[in-house]
Order: C-alpha cells, then structure tokens, then sequence
C-alpha cells in the first residue's frame, strides 16, 4: 500500500463523537511507552502526524487519522505506566473499552509490544481480554533494531508460546522498528488486503 494522504481529524474521549462513516478503523494501542507514536509517523511517513514524547502517556484521547482517504488509523491511549492519577487512569480504560466495545467501524486492533521484554503480565491480560471479547487483532513488535535477528526470533516465540498455553491459534505478528522502517511494508500490504475484502 502507498500512502498518499494522512491528516488528523478528530480526538475526542467520547466514542459518540467519534467520526461518523462507514470506512473501516485500525486501531494501534499498546503500553504507554512502546513506541506507538513513532510508529504511526513510521507508517505513514510523517515526522509528526502522530505527537511524540519522551514522557510515557502522551496520548489520552482517541485520536483520529484518515488515511487515503478511505480508511481510518485510531490512535488510542497507552495503558500502564503512564504517570497520571487513578481517576484519570479510570477514565482511559473506560473510553478505551468503550471504543472496542460500540465502536461498529473497527475492523482490527494491533497491540503494540515492546520485543525487547519477556511477556507483560499487563499485555497478556488485555490481548485475553479482546479474544474473549472477539475482536479482532494482530501483534506488533516494536523497536526490533534493538535485537540481533536469533533474539528476535526468541523474543516473538516467547509471546506465541504463552498465547497457546490458552489459545488455539496465534493472532497475526509484525516486528517493527520506527529507527530503520522494518515492517513498514508488511504491516501496511496486511491492512491494504484486509481493506480489499470490504470495498
């Protein structure tokens, strides 16, 4: 897929208010210092389409990006980590689990993980929590420039092995960097197939 277009719509805590169409919405997420900024702007080639921040939970609305035109990339808030209060953090997981929940455009999710870490208790829960919700998602791994290519290959068995200990089958996987641009192209063509099927 060729990125032609991608500009900011809408943030908002409110899925009510989110933007009313019938064109499909992938949504990124993942702890708050994973990466995803960086590599959103990675994705679509655009420095700073996507705010990033050296302070971990820079993203707390829901935020919007249309892409070609045609389809929607959704920028969600970080979960762990993030130096805010309780009640905001409150606040986070309410409209996050909103927007899985009502939100009738997604069509899949990707769970950003950090491929230097051994499997999150954090990350384990909430990839649990869409399966038993049924929606759809794939793994991204981020920052894979960190790792010499036999780490990486451990790192993505690490998360496969905990999946199938209670799923059936492993959901799609991705290793990323936002450094060298690896991944790009896999990760785009697996939204750009998906996209095919529904237009």
């Amino acid at each position: 897929m060729r990125i032609t277009s991608a500009e900011f719509v809408i943030s908002n805590q409110e899925v009510s208010k989110c933007p009313q169409h019938k064109m499909p919405e992938y949504a990124f997420i993942g702890r708050s210092n994973v990466g995803k900024s960086s590599l959103i702007n990675m994705l679509v080639e655009r420095k700073q389409l996507a705010k990033t921040s050296g302070k971990p939970g820079k993203t707390r609305l829901i935020n919007h990006f249309l892409i070609n035109s045609n389809w929607y990339l959704v920028d969600l808030p970080g979960y762990g980590y993030a130096k805010v209060s309780k009640s905001s953090k409150k606040i986070f997981q309410k409209f996050i689990t909103n927007y899985f929940e009502k939100r009738k455009q997604l069509v899949s999710a990707f769970v950003l993980i950090d491929i230097r870490h051994k499997p999150q208790p954090i990350d384990l829960e909430f990839l649990t929590w869409l399966g038993e919700n049924h929606i759809p998602f794939g793994l991204v791994f981020t920052k894979a420039d960190k790792l010499k290519v036999g780490e990486i290959r451990s790192a993505v068995e690490a998360y496969q092995d905990e999946l199938l200990q209670t799923w059936e089958a492993c959901p799609p996987h991705f290793v990323t960097s936002a450094s060298d641009g690896r991944g790009r192209d896999d990760l785009l063509a697996y939204i750009d197939q998906i996209n095919q099927t529904l237009f």
